[in-house]
Parts: C-alpha cells; structure tokens; sequence
C-alpha cells in the first residue's frame, strides 16, 4: 500500500470540515469586540510622572502582615501579570492572601529621553517603596522583581536593603554572557549610541522585531498557523487576542536608560562583576544579605537559565531559593499548569517569612 497515496474522499471530507471551521472562525472574529485585559481590581495610590503605583483589592480574608510591590520591565506592559480570568498571576498571589502593589511605569514620550536607570531605580522604584512602607507603617516590604524589573528590584535591595524584608526575582537576568543567551549574543553587536543617538527613544516596535527574530518561524510564523485551529472556540480565541495585544502594546525605551542598560548589563556584564553604578551608588550584589526566592523558567529563550541561576554566587544571603519551572518567559505566567504552581511557591515563601517589621 502507498503510504503517500492521496483518498480523494477523505481529501473532500477534511476540506469540507476546515471550510466549515473557517467560517465558524470568521463568525467569532466578526462578533469579538476589543479585548479587556486585567481582572483584578486595583487604584491608584500614588503617581508620579508617567508612573503609577496600584494597589489590588484583597480577594482573602486574612493578608499577610508584609506587603508585596511588583516591579515589571521597562518592556511590554504589566497587564501580563494579570491577563484574565483564571490566567494571572495577581490573582492566584491575591486569593493566597498577599497584598499587592504594582509599579506600572507608563509610556515614555520624547519629553523622557534623558531619563536614567537613576531615575529608575532611585527615583521612581524607591517613592513606590516609600509609599507602600508609609502606608503600612512598616520599616520593611517585599519585592517580586520580574524579568528586567528583578535586575531593577536586585540594583535596589543592594543599595536600600534596610527597606526591603524579602526578594523574589522571576526569570531575571543576572549574568548576561552565558553561553545560550541569543538576546546578549545579538545586542553586543549593537551599536547602542548611534540607536539613541539617532532616534532619541527607542520604539518599542523595534525591540517587538529584535524579540521576534530570536524564534523567528516560531513567534512569527508558526502561532498564526496554529490560530486556525482555535478560531471557532470564542474563549481561546479571546485569550489569543489578549496576547496578541499584550505583545505589541510595548512602550517606548527613554534612550539614556536604554543606553545605559545595553551597555553595562548587556554588552560589559558589570552586574555579576560589581562594577555597576546608579547615580551616586555601586552595584555591589554581594550586599544582599535578605531571604531571595529565585524563579526561572526551563525553556526560557529571553533570560536562560544560567543567566537567573547565576544570583546564587554573587549574593551574599543565608537564606537563598531557587525554584525551575517547566515554562517558557511567557508561559510561566499565562500557561494552565502554572496558574496554581507559580503563585502558591511564591505565597508560601514569604508568608514563612513574615513576621510584621
């Protein structure tokens, strides 16, 4: 029997039933109006600039005595961390009983060019730390840094460690020269200045391509194919859409921050080396002596696992935890098998450690 032989009947069959399903998909796609992302309550509670600090409503009756600030990148919004409904990480740390505040830094415009990783960290990071310390009348809070917002929560705990009860970094680069790192291998053959000199800020459009390159047939071919056969079901089809929009909502870079971070972290790796400097302060890791909770993802093609594992020889704390997760940079946050997972380590983590300070 010839296996490559074609069945003309059943060819007919399945064009029929594709035909059908694409239809069924055109019928969803006509009647989807635009898609809300973020099903946690919040408010803002403080603001400055282009930033805002929310505050989430509770969703348990009892909270933890610590509260928990969430420090996003500077890249792509924070609505990741609470996408929708049964997709979010707020949500699971929320019906744990953590109290959560998050750093949504905004938009830049060309009036935020000249905004540094001083005005970063040491302006905008430590008022929000502030705020959320005033708020509770406590000397100490904790942080969730996530991807660059870890590298960001890390450079603060290592110069304002008084503030600060415990860390949790999630998928956050540290050494960015290990050997797998394809976004590091690629941006240390960039031409930083003549980028920021050219355009002022960096639109957020051309990190969106340099990110798509890395998984080329992936991210930017494979997904749409796949999409065909999630068309006719409303639910997916929502949820698609919400990452699509998450992925191309992406935030101009204000060009001195830029520079800087693709200079000194990415190009000459001065974090693991202690050679950064933030304003007035060195980078020193080796003076982190608080709890650290470490998170990264196994098939993380953004931030490698060496690159997150890294935290452990350059720390100085006794109390240091590592957790892999079988996830890509995404899906640590947004895939069904982390939705329980992901929010329970981190809960369970601090509330060990949460004696009021």
């Amino acid at each position: 029997m010839n296996p490559f032989r074609i069945n003309p009947g059943q060819l007919d069959a399945e064009l029929v039933e594709f035909n059908q399903k694409l239809a069924r998909g055109f019928e969803t796609l006509a009647e989807m109006t635009e898609v809300e992302v973020g099903v946690s309550g919040k408010e803002v509670v403080y603001e400055e600039d282009k930033t805002k600090l929310y505050h989430y409503k509770p969703l348990a009756d009892e909270q933890c005595a610590i509260p928990v600030l969430i420090v996003y990148a500077l890249v792509n919004r924070p609505y990741m961390m609470d996408l929708e409904e049964g997709r979010s990480l707020i949500q699971g740390l929320l019906k744990a009983g953590l109290d959560i505040y998050l750093l949504d830094w905004g938009y830049p415009d060309a009036s935020d060019s000249n905004l540094t990783l001083d005005d970063y960290i040491n302006r905008y990071l430590y008022n929000a730390v502030e705020v959320t310390r005033q708020r509770h009348n406590l000397q100490r809070i904790n942080l969730l840094g996530i991807c660059q917002g870890g590298t960001f929560s890390l450079c603060f705990a290592a110069t304002h460690q008084q503030k600060i009860a415990n860390l949790v970094t999630s998928v956050t680069p540290v050494d960015f020269h290990t050997r797998h790192d394809l976004l590091s291998h690629l941006v240390r053959h960039v031409d930083v200045d003549l980028c920021v000199d050219t355009m002022g800020n960096i639109p957020g459009e051309f990190l969106n391509w340099i990110f798509m390159l890395l998984k080329p047939y992936r991210l930017g071919g494979q997904k749409y194919l796949n999409m065909l056969d999630i068309l006719d079901d409303k639910d997916k089809a929502e949820t698609f859409m919400r990452m699509e929009k998450w992925i191309f909502d992406s935030p101009d870079q204000a060009g001195a921050a830029y520079r800087q971070f693709v200079k000194d972290f990415y190009q000459e790796n001065k974090l693991v080396k202690g050679e950064v400097q933030i304003g007035e302060n060195n980078i020193d890791l080796e003076n982190i002596t608080i709890p650290v909770f470490n998170i990264y993802a196994k098939y993380d093609h953004l931030v490698p696992v060496d690159s997150s594992k890294a935290l452990a020889g350059c720390i100085s704390s006794e109390d240091y935890t590592e957790l892999e997760l079988p996830n890509g940079h995404i899906g640590i946050y947004v895939n069904a098998t982390s939705q329980t997972t992901l929010p329970t380590a981190i809960a369970g983590w601090l509330k060990q450690r949460s004696t009021k300070t």
